[in-house]
């Protein structure tokens, strides 16, 4: 179904999602500049990450996401889309964290903001008032893994990295205090999931650059980008993947080992 079919369905809502990590303000900004219509604002710091914890972006507990999302008017008995301008990387958060606390009728706009103005469907400046709903926490199918574990595990566990390249090689680091990767750690990128058009690659391509014997564990700078990894793999039909939440921003400044260049590394002796 396409998402212009769901405007003005009271059984659905939409997520804009925007967030840019050098401007953190300036995706409500661009929202209340013109977003689709129905759609709420969500954002990354203030509505999708705790205020503490492992990593720039921690995961609040599952109850309290799910009474912030309550209080935004997103509840059990509705179908979201979430949206974003950057290929869906601020959207796949979303998208995990719903399904995190068991609620899996969730949807990435494919090709975001950028798609629907493509197809000629229009923008608006009006906030909707929906009301509080009811937004519970249920079984989930996602899985994770803390720093400890994960040390614990390297060399037995697939692990992908979810940054851009250089990040990858510690060529730079614009944001935590060491550069490099996780040693083992493959590349990645979730660029790379989609095309110039910024829409997902055929199921066939995800599979064929995501696929591993056993389901990986997915990283990033701060558990971000890397679920987009997992959205990418969904998309694929690849089994459930695990998701490091704290990813480098957490094992950087735990000092952790670190690995450079482009080879993976070996787990520290």
């Amino acid at each position: 179904m396409d998402l212009a079919e769901l405007v003005g369905d009271p059984s659905a809502r939409i997520a804009d999602t925007r967030w840019y990590l050098d401007e953190p303000d300036r995706g409500r900004a661009d929202y209340e500049a013109g977003h689709l219509p129905g759609a709420i604002h969500v954002h990354l710091e203030h509505h999708l990450s705790a205020s503490s914890g492992p990593g720039r972006h921690p995961l609040p507990a599952p109850a309290a996401f799910a009474s912030t999302m309550a209080s935004l008017g997103f509840g059990d008995d509705h179908r979201i889309v979430a949206y974003d301008d950057g290929g869906g990387a601020v959207a796949a958060r979303l998208w995990w964290m719903l399904r995190w606390i068991g609620h899996t009728e969730v949807q990435v706009l494919n090709g975001g903001l950028t798609a629907w103005l493509d197809a000629g469907l229009p923008l608006t400046t009006d906030v909707p008032g929906h009301p509080m709903a009811e937004m519970t926490v249920g079984e989930s199918p996602t899985r994770t893994i803390d720093r400890d574990r994960l040390a614990t595990n390297l060399g037995s566990v697939e692990l992908f990295d979810a940054r851009a390249p250089e990040r990858y090689r510690g060529e730079e680091e614009p944001v935590d205090p060491v550069a490099g990767h996780i040693p083992t750690a493959h590349s990645r990128p979730y660029e790379e999931n989609l095309g110039p058009d910024e829409r997902f690659l055929s199921p066939e391509a995800l599979a064929a650059r995501l696929a591993t014997p056993e389901p990986p564990v997915l990283y990033c700078g701060s558990g971000v980008t890397a679920c987009h990894n997992a959205l990418a793999m969904a998309v694929a039909g690849l089994p459930e993947p695990t998701l490091y939440p704290g990813s480098w921003s957490d094992w950087s400044t735990a000092g952790m080992p670190a690995a450079v260049g482009s080879n993976p590394g070996s787990p520290p002796g």
